[in-house]
């Protein structure tokens, strides 16, 4: 009888795993006439106590056993609907904390627990192969950005009209990055480290191409708050568009990453963020200054409906200057207006709008500095007005391409800041994307961009590049 009573309970235990709702509603019409054919029988007993055959004593014992299975089936069930309704609100939670920039980058579902705490890793590994004509000139160099990804600021512009063709293959993308989510105290916790090696420029490629890690991301969560280095809050990461560029349009996104505080409440975000100013000589040389006690300070709202995502953001901060011949500051403020619309199925409308005085560093990449210094001493904030728009469309479920146009004009006091400064910046960008399964793209991406000084002299660079990404 045990020997019974353990190969049903298995084989009813994993009929319900396999095919929860079928095995338990066929379960239950079977206990059904097991217990209406247990009465009859014990009906019988009542009439005529002992006269039961040997095989109706054991049908009377199976179902006895049955009907003691279904209570423990019933049990298992119940725990395994409050387990399951447990990992969904927790999905949905991470889901909401996702869209509103809290988890700011993607958590996949995978990992593994050590005690109460959910550990998760990712990454991806990207090879690009570069091919750029620059028209005005070589920047390539060790300390060079523009030969890992496109800056507009350092597009060469020159009187001589010399241009230059390079070619360059790197793996400096790849990143890897680990997060911990658990419950501390009743509170929700989470932790994210991510590293790359984009900009490092410890290794040369002599030999060996070694380049050190860096960090991207490093900061925890606790319930509303998040404390650590990440993407400005006055950024909108969602709107970027899939270009094969690491950033793609430059010049008319707003891009830092820096450390901050930042509280979180249903769709709104506040945040202080750390301070830094880029203050443009009257030689048209450029000063950095951590001078000042003020952070720079982000207010965001985010909203989200059946027709895409949206996202306003305000900054204001101070830049300020001290030396032995300037003791200056000035406000700087900036609104950005982004988001992501959905067409038709799949595709998508991605753009962002920013306006500001004095945004320096946090457009562009820092495509002009947030003042100058006047002929008083002051700090005279830089307007600027920047922008982008990009379309993805879906030619089949594996395959799709990106239109990317990008804009940047800067309003320069030019009597201040001399005529060798940016004026204006712009960019276009157009791409096709193979992706056989989720986690690996292969694609081919070629771009165009200008940047044109205030003396009316302009440069222009034309890149072709390949890639391929593995995501794990």
């Amino acid at each position: 009888m045990k020997h019974f009573r353990d190969l049903a309970l298995t084989t009813i235990c994993l009929s319900l795993l396999c095919f929860p709702a079928q095995a338990q509603t066929a379960l239950e019409e079977r206990v059904n006439r097991l217990e209406a054919l247990m009465q009859q029988i014990l009906d019988r007993l009542d009439e005529d106590e002992g006269r039961l055959s040997d095989d109706e004593k054991m049908l009377l014992e199976q179902a006895e056993t049955i009907v003691s299975l279904k209570e423990q089936v019933e049990e298992a069930s119940d725990m395994m609907e409050a387990t399951s309704a447990e990992a969904e609100a927790q999905s949905i939670e991470i889901a909401a904390l996702k869209e509103i920039g809290q988890l700011d980058l993607e958590i996949p579902d995978k990992g593994f627990n050590i005690g109460k705490v959910k550990v998760n890793y990712g990454g991806y590994i990207k090879t690009d192969v570069q091919v750029t004509d620059f028209s005005d000139g070589d920047p390539f160099g060790l300390s060079t950005i523009i030969n890992n990804f496109y800056i507009p600021s350092q597009v060469p512009v020159s009187a001589t009209g010399m241009g230059t063709t390079d070619l360059h293959i790197n793996a400096r993308e790849t990143r890897f990055f680990f997060t911990t989510q658990a419950l501390v105290g009743g509170h929700k916790v989470g932790t994210r480290i991510e590293l790359d090696f984009l900009v490092s420029t410890d290794g040369n490629e002599v030999i060996s191409n070694s380049y050190n890690p860096r960090m991207r991301h490093a900061f925890f969560t606790i319930d509303n708050w998040l404390f650590g280095q990440t993407w400005t809050t006055f950024q909108n990461v969602g709107a970027l568009p899939e270009n094969i560029d690491f950033i793609g349009p430059a010049e008319g996104t707003i891009f830092g990453r820096q450390p901050m505080v930042r509280y979180t409440k249903g769709p709104w975000q506040f945040a202080i963020e750390n301070p830094e100013s880029r203050i443009t000589t009257n030689t048209g040389g450029t000063i950095t200054s951590d001078d000042g006690f003020l952070p720079d300070f982000v207010a965001r709202y985010n909203h989200k409906s059946d027709i895409g995502s949206f996202t306003a953001a305000a900054l204001v901060r101070e830049l300020r200057l001290e030396n032995e011949t300037v003791d200056a500051s000035a406000l700087s403020w900036g609104i950005s207006l982004s988001g992501k619309i959905n067409v038709g199925e799949k595709d998508d409308f991605r753009f962002m709008a920013n306006a500001g005085d004095g945004l320096g560093r946090y457009v562009g990449v820092g495509v002009v500095n947030g003042a100058v210094i006047d002929e008083n001493g002051d700090l005279d904030a830089i307007a600027s007005y920047s922008g982008f728009g990009s379309f993805r469309h879906f030619w089949t479920d594996k395959w799709r391409s990106n239109a990317t146009l990008s804009y940047f004009k800067a309003s320069n006091p030019v009597d201040l800041t001399t005529t060798g400064v940016t004026d204006e910046v712009y960019s276009g960008h157009l791409n096709l994307l193979y992706s056989p399964v989720s986690n690996l793209t292969f694609g081919g991406e070629v771009m165009y961009a200008r940047r044109a000084l205030e003396s009316g002299l302009a440069g222009d660079m034309t890149r072709f590049q390949f890639s391929a990404q593995y995501g794990f």
